[in-house]
C-alpha cells in the first residue's frame, strides 16, 4: 500500500499538468497549426444549377401563361463599352433559361426626365415582370432618383431605396442581386454566419450597405469599412469573414486577413483581377470566391431568379 504525503501529491499533481501541457502544446503545434487550403466557392458552378432549375420554372411560367417568356427589360444609358457587354451577358443568361431580353438603348445626352419616362412605361407594361436600369448612369442623370422609380414589384435588381429598406428589416423584397447571390452562394457551401465577426470594404448604394444589411440579418457582427476609414488594415485583420467591393485591383492585401478567414472578392478589374490579393491567401483561408467565376455569375444568376418569382408572381 503506497502512502503518500501531501508534499508529495502535490509535486506529483504539477508533475501531471506540465506533462499535459506539453503534450497538448505539442498536439496543437503539430496538428492546429497546420493550414488547409481554402474552399473554392465556386459561383460558376452553383449558376449553372440554378439556370437549370430556372429553365424548368420557366416551362412551367409559359405553359400557364398560353407560352409568354418571363420578361427582363434592361436599360442601358449611353455608349460604355463595359456596361454593354455586362448588359449582352444578361441578355444571354435569359436566353438560356427560356426568358426574354428587352433591351433599351438611350443616348449618352439622356435627360433624367427621358429616362423616368422609359422607366415609366416599362412600369406599365404588364408583360414586363423585371427592370434592370444599368450602372453607371451618365453624369447629367440623376441615378438614385431613377433607381427609386422601378415599380418595387418589378424591381429584380434590388436597386430601389424601398426594397433596401424593406430588406434590411427583413420585409419581402427583392435583394440588390450581388449581395444577395454572395448570401445564396455562402448559403450553398454551408458557411454559418452566426456569431461571425465580417468587415465589408465598401459603402456604395448597390453593394457595399445591402451586403451589410445581409449579413446583420443573418446574425453576423458587422464591421463597414470605406475611404475615410482610420487603420483599415488593422480592422480587416479581426475579420472572420472580409468582403471586397472597392473597385479598385488588388486594394485589400493579402497579409491584412488573418488565417482561416472567408474571403469575398466583389470586384472585377480589367484584367480579370479582384478587389483582394487572393494568391496568397489561397493556402489559408477557409473559403475563398475566385476572380473570375466566384461573386459575377451569381449576380446574373440572381437577376435571373428574382425575374422568374415576378412572373410566377404576376400569374397569381
Amino acid at each position: 500500500m503506497l502512502v503518500f504525503c501531501e508534499s508529495s501529491t502535490e509535486r506529483f499533481i504539477d508533475k501531471v499538468e506540465k506533462l499535459c501541457q506539453r503534450i497538448f502544446s505539442e498536439f496543437r503545434d503539430d496538428n492546429l497549426t497546420k493550414t488547409m487550403p481554402g474552399i473554392l466557392l465556386d459561383g460558376k458552378g452553383l449558376a449553372l444549377q440554378i439556370e437549370a432549375d430556372l429553365a424548368v420554372r420557366v416551362t412551367r411560367i409559359r405553359e400557364a401563361a398560353g407560352c409568354a417568356k418571363p420578361v427582363l427589360a434592361t436599360i442601358l444609358v449611353g455608349d460604355d463599352p463595359a456596361s454593354a457587354t455586362y448588359v449582352k451577358l444578361k441578355g444571354d443568361a435569359c436566353r438560356r433559361v427560356g426568358m426574354e431580353s428587352r433591351p433599351i438603348f438611350l443616348h449618352q445626352e439622356t435627360t433624367t426626365e427621358k429616362l423616368l419616362e422609359a422607366i415609366e412605361s416599362l412600369n406599365a407594361d404588364e408583360h414586363v415582370h423585371g427592370i434592370l436600369l444599368q450602372h453607371p448612369v451618365p453624369p447629367q442623370i440623376d441615378e438614385r432618383q431613377c433607381f427609386d422609380h422601378i415599380a418595387i414589384e418589378k424591381d429584380v435588381d434590388g436597386v430601389s431605396s424601398h426594397g433596401f429598406g424593406r430588406m434590411a428589416m427583413k420585409e419581402s423584397a427583392y435583394g440588390s442581386a450581388t449581395p444577395a447571390g454572395i448570401m445564396r452562394l455562402l448559403g450553398h457551401y454551408e458557411i454559418d454566419l452566426s456569431g461571425l465577426h465580417a468587415v465589408v470594404v465598401g459603402r456604395s448604394p448597390i453593394l457595399g450597405k445591402p451586403m451589410a444589411a445581409m449579413l446583420l440579418n443573418a446574425d453576423a457582427t458587422v464591421t463597414v469599412c470605406h475611404s475615410r476609414t482610420v487603420n483599415l488594415p488593422t480592422l480587416v485583420g479581426l475579420a472572420d469573414i472580409v468582403v471586397g467591393a472597392v473597385g479598385k485591383p488588388e486594394f485589400i492585401k493579402a497579409d491584412w486577413i488573418k488565417d482561416g478567414a472567408v474571403v469575398v472578392d466583389a470586384g472585377y478589374n480589367p484584367g480579370g483581377i479582384g478587389d483582394i490579393e487572393l494568391e496568397p491567401l489561397k493556402e489559408r483561408c477557409r473559403a475563398y470566391t475566385p476572380v473570375p467565376g466566384g461573386v459575377g455569375p451569381m449576380t446574373i444568376a440572381t437577376l435571373l431568379t428574382q425575374t422568374v418569382e415576378a412572373a410566377e408572381k404576376a400569374l397569381r
